[in-house]
């Protein structure tokens, strides 16, 4: 996914507070180093025709570029299904949270999945991979709602070349924290990536599954999170310091009508970068609130950004560009640029060796007093 950009301009707190800065939501949100965007999709998809495609007359729509959000969704790079026809990438990962819907992954390594409701692809690009996302529409009797997150997470410039790696996080396997208050209202906070320490000292330590090997979150030192959160009304959570010196932290807050950080009132949905070396209790308003936590020290080397392809210097930019022309990152064993997998298949990941995989087993949460 590659989308356009618009960003509003940031606030900042200079009093020397927990909040930082306070930015509106744009598409894609603010992001900061070693993150480079987040895409957050919210489509409400109506019901699916024999293609799997929207059930609803595609007239108006500028077909391979439609992000009009027309009637609540958008056709993407897509024609017949939406979503992301075959696309290179190299030097960074992709990080995919799907919420609800599905997407129907393929890429240039042989890999293919399909995967939704809570599920988490995690897609090192490295030198250089050629993937497609599509979304399929199944039902064809109710609405078929998408909602997910693609973080661009960077690589450093010892693993921009690395060998592609392509892993899937069932949702049934995601580690997940469940916090009450004094009130007994809860929130759940669930670790893609980065280890929970609760600030109650009867709370367990919430270890997340393990990253890809060359993966800047796989390195001691990064510090690196990516948490999401769902809050109770009223309910109040101290989201505890990050481990690490220099580490920088945004938490958006993108659904809900209110929450106080910090002490401070927020009433409109909005990027919060937060000082990470101290806690910042959260304490939610009227409604359920839901956030987006990213964190980690930042990789700190130059970014030479070409659309999907994320280097260091302007040479290795051509470099990519002139090796994606003449090798195509691999073979594209597809029919097509935008293949969907079959409406009876389930969720299933088919990894490059052969070995395929299907979620099983039931979530890891842990219950905290607060």
């Amino acid at each position: 996914m590659n989308p356009s950009t618009s960003q509003q301009p940031a606030r900042s707190n200079p009093d020397g507070a927990a909040i930082l800065s306070v930015q509106a939501l744009g598409f894609p949100w603010k992001t900061v180093d070693p993150f480079l965007f987040c895409a957050y999709h919210d489509d409400a998809y109506p019901r699916g025709n024999p293609d799997m495609g929207p059930d609803a007359p595609l007239a108006g729509r500028d077909l391979g570029q439609d992000f009009s959000r027309r009637n609540g969704w958008s056709m993407y790079h897509g024609t017949t299904v939406p979503g992301f026809p075959a696309h290179p990438h190299r030097g960074f990962e992709t990080v995919t949270i799907v919420r609800k819907g599905l997407i129907d992954h393929s890429d240039s390594l042989g890999a293919a999945a399909r995967f939704g409701g809570g599920d988490v692809q995690w897609l090192t690009a490295g030198r250089g991979v050629v993937h497609s996302e599509m979304f399929p529409l199944l039902d064809a009797a109710r609405d078929n709602p998408l909602e997910l997150f693609q973080i661009w997470l960077n690589l450093p410039a010892r693993s921009k070349m690395a060998p592609p790696h392509f892993t899937m996080f069932w949702s049934e396997t995601v580690p997940r924290f469940v916090a009450a208050d004094a009130e007994g209202r809860k929130t759940e906070v669930a670790s893609i990536a980065g280890r929970i320490e609760s600030t109650e000292p009867a709370a367990d330590t919430v270890n997340p599954l393990a990253p890809p090997p060359d993966s800047w979150a796989a390195a001691p030192d990064a510090d690196l999170a990516i948490w999401t959160l769902r809050m109770e009304p009223g309910a109040c959570w101290t989201l505890p310091p990050a481990r690490g010196t220099g580490t920088r932290r945004t938490l958006y807050f993108f659904k809900g009508s209110s929450v106080r950080i910090d002490g401070q009132a927020l009433d409109a949905h909005a990027a919060i970068e937060l000082r990470a070396d101290r806690p910042v209790e959260l304490r939610n308003g009227a409604d359920t609130a839901e956030f987006l936590m990213l964190q980690g020290r930042p990789i700190a080397e130059p970014v030479v950004q070409y659309g999907p392809f994320v280097m260091n210097t302007q040479p290795e930019i051509a470099e990519a560009m002139a090796d994606y022309r003449r090798t195509g990152f691999g073979s594209w064993p597809w029919p097509d640029a935008a293949p969907v997998h079959g409406r009876g298949e389930s969720r299933f990941a088919r990894y490059p060796d052969g070995r395929e995989d299907r979620p099983t087993g039931t979530p890891s949460e842990r219950q905290s007093p607060g």
